[in-house]
C-alpha cells in the first residue's frame, strides 16, 4: 500500500500534465483552437506555410500563438510589432530555435540556422567586419563583369541548351552569375558555366540541404528528442543528413583548402577568405569555423539572388506595362550606346519602385528562418515565453490590404506615392527597405553585396532584353502562374517558358563588347578551371572576336 498511493499520484499528475499539454497558456495571443497533447500541430502546414500563416493573421490578429505540443510558437504579422521585438529587443529574440537535422548537418555552425552561441557571434562578428560596404565595393569590378556575361549568356542562349534539361536557359544563366559571383568574391575562383564542377557541386548538395529542411520531410525530433537515438539503418532521414553533411564539407573545406594554398604560392585576388586566413588568429576562427562561414555565404549569395532575379523576370512578362516603364526610364537616362552603371540607378525612381516592388511582390524568404526567444517578453499586454519560436511572417504584411492598395498585383508606382508603398494617409514608418534581408541581430551579412547584384542586373535586364510570354506548338500564348513557386524556407518561381530578344542590334553588339572587355576581370579570377571550362572560356571570347 506504501508503494501503490505514490505510484498512483504520480500517474494522476502524470495524466493532469499530459491533459494540459497542447493546451494555450493564459497570457498568450489567441489562435487556432487547440487539440490535446498536439496543440496545433494537427493544423501546420507542411508547404507554403506563409499563405495559411497569413490567413490566420485575418482572422486572429498581427500577433497571435500556436501551439506546438508543449511548445509555443508566435506569429508576427505587424510590422509594428517585427519593429519592436525582433530590432528594438533583438538581444532577447536573437535565438533560433532548436533544429537537430541541421546540427547533424553542420555542427551548429550554419551561421543562419545556429543557435546563439559563442561560435554564433564568431561567425557573424567575422562575417560583418569583411563585409562592409567599403569591402563590398571593392568587389564591384567582378560583379560587373559577370553581369556582362550574364547578358552575353541570354544572347546567345536565352533558351535550354538541351531539349530535356528541366530548367529554361536564363534560369541556369542566371544561377551560374549568382553562384559565380560569390564564389570570386569568397574565395576568388569563378565559375564561368552552369556545369563548372563547383556550381554542379553546390546545387546538387544545396538540393539535398533544402530537402532535410523541409518541414515534414524529417521526424519532429525537436519536440520529441528520443527519436534522436533511432539507429541510422531505421532511419532515412539521418542517412539522408549525412550524406548532405558530405557533399557541403567536400565542397567548402576543398574550396577553403584550395584558397591556402594559393595564399602559400603567392597568388592571392583579394577574395574575403584570403584575409579571413591571414587574420585567422585574430578573429579567433579555427579550420571548422572558417569552412562553414565560407558555405553559409555561398548559400546565401546563391539561392537569394538568383530566385530574386527569376521572380523579377516572371514579373516583367506578367505585368508589360511595368516593364514598358522601366524601358522608358532607362533609356531615358542611359541612351542606345553604353550600358547603365550603378551610378545612374540614382536618376532611375522607377527601376528603384520596381526593385522594391519585387521584394515586396514575392519575398524570396517569405516567413523569414525562425527566431526564438532567450528571456521572457511582454508586448501589447501579450506574454512571449522564454523559449518561443518567432515566425516574422513578411508574405502577410507585404501583401496586408490594410497597407496596401491592391496588394496581390505587382505595381512599382505605389513606391513612388510613399517611401514605404503603402496607401497615402496610411502609416509605414514601421517598414524599411532592408526588410527582405531579415530583421534583428540576423540580418543577413551580405546585404550590401547582394543588393549590388541586385541593382547592376534589374538595370542592365531591362535595358537589354523584351521579356514577353512564349507561345505553344498552336501559337497560342502560353499562361504564366505567378504563384507557381518552389516549396522552402527560401523560394523562388518554378521554371517558366519565355522568349527573350535583344531590344536592338546596337544593344546586342554593345553586350558582345562588353564581355570581351570583361576578360581581363575574369582572367584574375580564373584559377584551377576544368579542361571543359578552360575550352569554354576560350571558345566563347573567340566566337566574340569574330
Amino acid at each position: 500500500m506504501a508503494i501503490l498511493l505514490p505510484l498512483a499520484l504520480g500517474v494522476l499528475c502524470l495524466f493532469l500534465w499530459l491533459r494540459n499539454v497542447g493546451s494555450r497558456e493564459a497570457g498568450l495571443p489567441p489562435g487556432p483552437p487547440t487539440v490535446p497533447l498536439l496543440g496545433n500541430l494537427h493544423l501546420f502546414p507542411t508547404e507554403f506555410a506563409h499563405y495559411k500563416f497569413t490567413e490566420w493573421a485575418r482572422k486572429y490578429g498581427g500577433i497571435y500563438s500556436l501551439k506546438m505540443g508543449p511548445g509555443t510558437a508566435i506569429v508576427l504579422t505587424d510590422a509594428a510589432a517585427v519593429k519592436e521585438l525582433m530590432d528594438k529587443r533583438s538581444s532577447s529574440t536573437v535565438d533560433r530555435p532548436p533544429m537537430h537535422v541541421a546540427d547533424l548537418v553542420a555542427g551548429g555552425l550554419n551561421m543562419v540556422l545556429s543557435r546563439y552561441t559563442e561560435n554564433w557571434r564568431t561567425l557573424r562578428r567575422t562575417a560583418h567586419t569583411i563585409l562592409t560596404p567599403q569591402a563590398s565595393a571593392r568587389h564591384l569590378p567582378i560583379q560587373q563583369a559577370e553581369a556582362s556575361q550574364l547578358l552575353h549568356d541570354l544572347l546567345r542562349h536565352p533558351q535550354a541548351l538541351l531539349p530535356l534539361t528541366y530548367f529554361q536557359g536564363f534560369y541556369t544563366h542566371i544561377r551560374r552569375y549568382s553562384n559565380s559571383v560569390i564564389l570570386s568574391v569568397l574565395y576568388g575562383k569563378r565559375a564561368p558555366r552552369y556545369e563548372t564542377p563547383e556550381t554542379t557541386a553546390f546545387f546538387n548538395a544545396q538540393h539535398e540541404w533544402e530537402l532535410v529542411l523541409e518541414p515534414g520531410a524529417t521526424p519532429p525530433v525537436d519536440l520529441i528528442p528520443i527519436l534522436k537515438y533511432i539507429p541510422e539503418r531505421w532511419a532515412k532521414w539521418k542517412r539522408d543528413c549525412a550524406k548532405t553533411r558530405k557533399l557541403q564539407r567536400d565542397l567548402y573545406f576543398g574550396l577553403l583548402d584550395e584558397t591556402k594554398e594559393r595564399l602559400r604560392n603567392g597568388d592571392e585576388n583579394g577574395s574575403y577568405m584570403e584575409e579571413i586566413l591571414t587574420r585567422q588568429e585574430e578573429f579567433g576562427m579555427d579550420r571548422e569555423i572558417t569552412g562553414y562561414l565560407g558555405g553559409v555565404l555561398i548559400e546565401g549569395g546563391s539561392d537569394t539572388t538568383s530566385s530574386y532575379l527569376q521572380s523579377l523576370i516572371l514579373a516583367l512578362i506578367a505585368y508589360p506595362e511595368t516593364q514598358r516603364k522601366a524601358q522608358e526610364e532607362v533609356d531615358r537616362v542611359v541612351g542606345e550606346h553604353r550600358m547603365p552603371t550603378l551610378n545612374d540607378l540614382e536618376e532611375m525612381p522607377y527601376i528603384r519602385a520596381m526593385i522594391l516592388e519585387t521584394h515586396r511582390f514575392r519575398p524570396v524568404a517569405p516567413l523569414m528562418v525562425p527566431h526564438c526567444t532567450l528571456t521572457a517578453e511582454e508586448y501589447n499586454g501579450f506574454i512571449i515565453p522564454q523559449g518561443t519560436t518567432i515566425f516574422v511572417n513578411a508574405w502577410g504584411i507585404f501583401h496586408d490590404p490594410e497597407l496596401y492598395d491592391d496588394p496581390e498585383n505587382f505595381i512599382p508606382d505605389r513606391y513612388l506615392l510613399t517611401e514605404n508603398g503603402t496607401k497615402p494617409g496610411v502609416d509605414g514608418s514601421d517598414l524599411r527597405p532592408t526588410y527582405a534581408f531579415g530583421v534583428g541581430r540576423r540580418i543577413c551579412p551580405g546585404i550590401h553585396l547582394a543588393q549590388n547584384s541586385i541593382n547592376i542586373n534589374a538595370m542592365n535586364l531591362v535595358w537589354a532584353f523584351n521579356f514577353t510570354t512564349d507561345t505553344d506548338a498552336e501559337g497560342n500564348p502560353i499562361e504564366l502562374d505567378t504563384f507557381d513557386y518552389q516549396k522552402g524556407i527560401l523560394t523562388g518561381p518554378r521554371s517558366f517558358k519565355c522568349k527573350i530578344t535583344p531590344r536592338s542590334a546596337e544593344k546586342a553588339e554593345i553586350i558582345e563588347r562588353e564581355f570581351l572587355e570583361a576578360a581581363d576581370t575574369f582572367s584574375k579570377f580564373e584559377f584551377g578551371l576544368s579542361s571543359e571550362d578552360k575550352e569554354f572560356v576560350a571558345n566563347s571570347r573567340v566566337h566574340v572576336r569574330r
